[in-house]
């Protein structure tokens, strides 16, 4: 018993150390003006007409992230989880590969991609095609966001997809159930789990996101995280950033909840 006392001592000090004593100050700062004095403005001011303009817009876009990388992430994680272990293993590994570059660098890629004389457009232009304005555009972001977020949907939903028992899918098979209703039946209610947890792990990123907004935005479309960012940084305001903070804490703990009741195992983990 006391070893693990000992054990668990670094972990609990590196949690009070950046887990609870920046939680406390955010709360602090939230609920206090300029002079220490409790108050609920800097909550409320979510409801300015800037602040809510770029939640509302932090959440399409989100939403709109989050439903691309499911449709691109589940007959991938299928074809992963029918494919035998050699092969498997190395596509996987394509998918964490980008995840060891830095996530500054991968935006900035795409950023040269999409820009007025970037790449994308210098090939329409040998083809004697128009150029697209394709940077600073909310699908520039949206594009950003798949394509950093997309392991996180497509890990959860290989590992529930890799652990259903093939005899159960075979045994509806022999019971003349068509391909459609052994989906509609068996494997897509087993993969619940990895679908809820790949939601989660997009959208919570893709809501509290700055960075991608503000090199593929250019600073032109104000998300959330944006607006929260200059608040701490340009204004140096950290009770009305702390008080949005807050309301986005809301949107987490509300996907932790569907995560928790969906995913009671941890099967949706990433592996």
């Amino acid at each position: 018993m006391n070893k693990r006392k000992l054990l668990s001592g670094p972990y609990l000090i590196w949690s009070v150390a950046f887990i609870l004593i920046p939680l406390a100050m955010i709360f602090y700062y939230g609920f206090t003006n300029s002079e220490g004095h409790f108050t609920f403005e800097n909550v409320l001011a979510i409801g300015t007409v800037e602040n809510f303009k770029a939640l509302c817009l932090s959440l399409l876009l989100s939403l709109i992230s989050t439903l691309i990388c499911l449709i691109l992430a589940y007959p991938l994680a299928m074809m992963l989880s029918n494919m035998k272990v050699n092969r498997t293993g190395f596509i996987v590994l394509l998918f964490i590969l980008p995840m060891w570059m830095n996530f500054l660098l991968r935006t900035l890629a795409w950023q040269t991609l999409l820009e007025k004389n970037g790449i994308i457009n210098q090939v329409l232009g040998f083809f004697h095609l128009p150029s697209q304005q394709l940077i600073n555009t909310p699908g520039a972001i949206v594009l950003g966001m798949v394509y950093n977020f997309l392991p996180f949907m497509v890990l959860p939903l290989y590992n529930v997809l890799s652990k259903i028992d093939k005899d159960v899918i075979f045994a509806a098979r022999d019971l003349g159930a068509t391909a459609a209703y052994t989906f509609r039946k068996i494997i897509f209610p087993l993969s619940m789990p990895g679908i809820i947890s790949g939601i989660t792990m997009v959208f919570v990123p893709s809501l509290t996101t700055f960075v991608i907004s503000d090199l593929l935005g250019g600073s032109k479309i104000l998300l959330i995280g944006n607006v929260i960012d200059r608040q701490f940084q340009q204004g140096s305001n950290w009770n009305v950033g702390s008080g949005l903070s807050l309301v986005l804490m809301v949107f987490i703990f509300i996907s932790m909840l569907l995560t928790g009741k969906y995913d009671k195992n941890g099967e949706g983990g990433m592996f």
